[in-house]
């Protein structure tokens, strides 16, 4: 099992402390230099050679017989041909280039190639651009509390009140506060429309919203026994995840919603995402299992038989990604007692690879512009680090937050992502850079400077 709650009252304590950077000094290439090795590649061997042998006999002859005339003959040949070194070993430099046997206008010809166009490195910004103060979130690794839909309005639930900000105007809204009873909201998810979006209540019970109207439209009940900490939405379809286990597929559009039922999971469902397509659904728990359901398979009013169940993390898995860019290609991320990212053929239900973090994932997200994966993380560091995939080497590393960084959210244009963390800040990380096709389309608008901090309340 994974760590839920965090109620311990040092990180309490150290939530609102302000964050100091600690740089290593780098060490002056020209100090502390204690040992003197050869630079075997940077060697002339052919003229270290010539030096031992040749050049000592010739040496002694020119001592010999001298005129003026000889010794500014041998000045000039020497320097041209590059025999005025003195030294045989290498310790640092490059040797320096033959002399020239082509005429200039000759060799200048031949070499003269086009330069490879090179991807110039994108910067990365070590530092969030916006961070917003957000009270009273809940530090629980199994729930999902923030969401970014598709009309750039962000939602967050806060305790028992679920909040709206605006992206494009930087306004706040309050959404619902549930009645203490029903709550806290214990998960929030967009519909793909942006407009309407669904809350998860402590209660079992699924509340769904107009967010243009602040109205609310129906609730869905009978799905769960216990709190619904996970939900995705598949165009009119909404899947629920509860601590009871369950999977419930329910169909809004209708009077009696519940259209299908998974079945597999022995303990709390944390994780829920829908492939691309439409067609696969993965689902992570707190039994360290990753499941994934085919609705071609699936048949109606049923308890569904699951397409594969993968068991190689040993921890709760809640993190869990579809990649953009190659159809069946997942993503997941294990608790503190497994701190792997693993990648699944869910066609097959291989594993092509696993990556020890070295500390808790909490989120993952995939970047919609480049090939490159986001973590975010618990204990120790509370990052969140950029891998380059397939290679997996890290790109980058944010730091920031002072507990562990449970949710992200992704803008619509795949740019900017968004985490909230145990220390009750959200923070804005401008980490995925700007698509190809915006940074030819028009440029660069002037903007007003983000204030420092803002309150979400």
């Amino acid at each position: 099992m994974d760590a839920g709650m965090n109620t311990s009252s040092h990180l309490k304590a150290q939530a609102r402390c302000p964050l100091q950077d600690h740089f290593l000094p780098r060490k002056n290439s020209k100090e502390n230099l204690d040992r003197f090795i050869p630079n075997r590649s940077a060697m002339d061997f052919d003229y270290a050679h010539y030096a031992l042998t040749e050049g000592r006999n010739i040496k002694d002859q020119e001592t010999a017989v001298s005129s003026p005339s000889r010794e500014a003959y041998r000045k000039q040949l020497a320097e041209t041909m590059n025999l005025n070194r003195t030294r045989i070993l290498a310790f640092r430099n490059k040797p320096q280039p033959p002399a020239e046997l082509l005429p200039t206008d000759h060799s200048a010809s031949l070499h003269q190639q086009q330069p490879k166009s090179v991807k110039p490195r994108r910067h990365i910004p070590q530092t969030s651009e916006r961070t917003l103060d957000a009270p009273d979130i809940v530090d629980d690794f199994y729930l999902n509390l923030l969401d970014w839909g598709s009309a750039n309005v962000l939602a967050i639930a806060l305790g028992h009140t679920v909040y709206l900000w605006d992206a494009s105007s930087g306004s706040t809204s309050e959404l619902v506060t549930v009645d203490e009873e029903k709550g806290p909201v214990t998960s929030i998810n967009w519909a793909p429309d942006g407009r309407h979006v669904a809350v998860g209540l402590n209660n079992s019970e699924v509340q769904l919203w107009d967010s243009a109207s602040n109205r609310q439209l129906r609730t869905l009940k009978g799905c769960h026994q216990s709190r619904v900490g996970s939900l995705a939405w598949n165009n009119h379809i909404l899947t629920t995840g509860g601590m009871d286990g369950q999977i419930v597929n329910n169909d809004v559009r209708i009077r009696s919603h519940v259209v299908e039922t998974y079945s597999g999971h022995t303990q709390e469902v944390c994780g829920l995402k829908w492939s691309g397509s439409g067609q696969q659904l993965a689902s992570g728990g707190n039994d360290n299992v990753v499941h994934i359901w085919d609705r071609s398979v699936a048949s109606s009013n049923s308890t569904s038989q699951w397409l594969h169940r993968l068991e190689e993390h040993t921890s709760a898995v809640k993190a869990l990604a579809w990649c953009p860019f190659q159809a069946n290609l997942l993503a997941t991320g294990g608790g503190g007692g497994d701190r792997t990212i693993k990648f699944w053929n869910t066609h097959t239900g291989a594993c092509l690879n696993s990556v020890d973090t070295g500390s808790q994932v909490c989120s993952l997200l995939w970047s919609k512009n480049e090939r490159e994966l986001l973590s975010s993380h618990g204990f120790t560091q509370n990052q969140l680090t950029l891998w380059k995939y397939p290679s997996m080497v890290k790109v980058a590393e944010l730091n920031g937050h002072t507990s562990r960084v449970l949710y992200m959210a992704q803008s619509p244009d795949g740019c900017t992502v968004a985490s909230a963390a145990g220390d009750e800040t959200l923070r804005f990380w401008n980490v995925f850079g700007v698509p190809e096709t915006a940074k030819k389309a028009a440029p660069k608008a002037a903007h007003e400077p983000f204030s420092r901090v803002n309150r979400i309340r």
